[in-house]
């Protein structure tokens, strides 16, 4: 049986559109130091790679994967009645250890759509030292066959998930992510999870008074390794899925919307009967 949740979502407009434009979101601390000590408890006395009974302790589903800040998160994203993790994962790691290749996690689908997320929740501090999970922000909107990735090395613009005890990192399912590199002995854990979208996709999340389609920034400020402004272009129709408006996208080029300009009026192809 299934198990779903609902609860007030946490995120306005311009953290939904953040989340469009690099596929991640970091929330740093949110669980508190209780529970992140009992789950490292937890995983160490398992000392598996799937401790799913975890999910069966209500300590651990009150405090980490219902916690109110990472839900209101999700709820903002997956809509209300999202479903709750059903398997459990972590990411056990002794360093110092090599990077880890590039690669995307099987099952990833591409597009608009979002119906499911990645999450990961570290229960102690992860330095830089200690190889935090690398992501590549706008990854989520490109597809490439593993053997093509794990040709390649550093990139720039990645991002370390460097963060304090507690951290939780909510993710797309298809973004580019790695093990970094660590360089000092230690034991890290990074639990890994899903949620599930159980509703149709609306602007049910926290409606941003100011915020205006035609006037905002699709744009991506990392380097994004795609056509000119298909940055804005992904972003903007991911943005209006989400609304539950894809019906509405439709690009007709040149310097028409969501291109950045700096117009003296309403930029040419925005979308109609939106606000």
């Amino acid at each position: 049986m299934r198990i779903t949740h609902d609860c007030p979502p946490t995120l306005d407009d311009e953290g939904v559109l953040a989340f469009c434009k690099t596929g991640f979101l970091v929330l740093e601390g949110v669980v508190d130091d209780e529970t992140n000590r009992r789950t490292n408890e937890f995983v160490d006395d398992q000392d598996q790679m799937e401790p799913t009974e975890i999910l069966e302790e209500d300590w651990f589903v009150d405090g980490v994967i219902k916690n109110t800040q990472a839900a209101g998160a999700v709820r903002s994203l997956l809509g209300k009645d999202f479903g709750l993790p059903i398997m459990m994962s972590n990411h056990r790691v002794h360093t110092p250890q090599p990077a880890q290749e590039w690669h995307i996690d099987g099952g990833a689908k591409f597009g608009p759509q979002v119906d499911y997320l990645q999450v990961f929740y570290l229960p102690q501090e992860c330095t830089r030292e200690m190889g935090p999970t690398e992501l590549l922000p706008g990854s989520h909107f490109l597809f490439s066959h593993r053997d093509a990735m794990r040709q390649m090395g550093r990139v720039k613009g990645s991002y370390y998930t460097v963060a304090p005890a507690g951290s939780i990192v909510i993710t797309h399912y298809g973004i580019w992510h790695r093990r970094s590199e660590s360089s000092v002995v230690s034991l890290r854990n990074n639990l890994k999870y899903n949620y599930w979208r159980r509703s149709e996709p609306a602007r049910d999340w926290l409606k941003s008074s100011d915020f205006d389609v035609a006037a905002a920034d699709f744009t991506s400020p990392q380097p994004t390794y795609r056509q000119q402004f298909r940055d804005a272009y992904d972003s903007a129709e991911m943005y209006l899925w989400l609304r539950g408006e894809h019906e509405k996208f439709e690009l007709i080029g040149g310097q028409g919307w969501p291109m950045p300009s700096k117009a003296n009026d309403l930029p040419y192809g925005v979308p109609e009967g939106i606000e």
